[in-house]
């Protein structure tokens, strides 16, 4: 099957060079997929009864989406590389995704909305160590 990210990658002018294209296809994927959970998630938490004691889930929600938007952005864009910035970046990435994941999951159990986050978190956190472990 084919992806938007995977299409997109192949039709990349110049060389790519030794990037593992399947995990920078993952990883992408996977920032946007969380992105957009996270995003869902901190307005659904606006919308509980108690959203006063669901403050720092809301915060740290939108600090992953912000993150995981700008990894998206920064791994889709290969002209003028720099391999630190792609590094700091992916690390700041799966830092926050384990902060998210970990926040939403103390939730998981009163709001399915936390429970899918976490999930989505969960996944992209290991994307982003992988990627970044095959940059080398």
């Amino acid at each position: 099957m084919s992806s938007t990210v995977k299409d997109m990658l192949a039709t990349y002018p110049a060389d790519l060079g030794n990037i593992d294209q399947a995990k920078l296809t993952t990883c992408i994927e996977d920032c946007i997929t969380c992105a957009q959970a996270c995003t869902a998630c901190a307005d659904a938490c606006l919308s509980e009864g108690m959203v006063g004691d669901l403050a720092k889930c809301i915060r740290t929600d939108m600090d992953c989406a912000d993150i995981c938007t700008a990894t998206a952005a920064v791994l889709s864009r290969h002209t003028g590389y720099d391999a630190n910035i792609t590094a700091a970046i992916l690390k700041a990435c799966a830092m926050v995704c384990k902060a998210c994941a970990d926040e939403c999951g103390r939730h998981a159990d009163m709001h399915e909305h936390c429970r899918v986050c976490a999930e989505a978190c969960r996944s992209c956190e290991p994307a982003c160590n992988e990627l970044l472990g095959a940059l080398g």
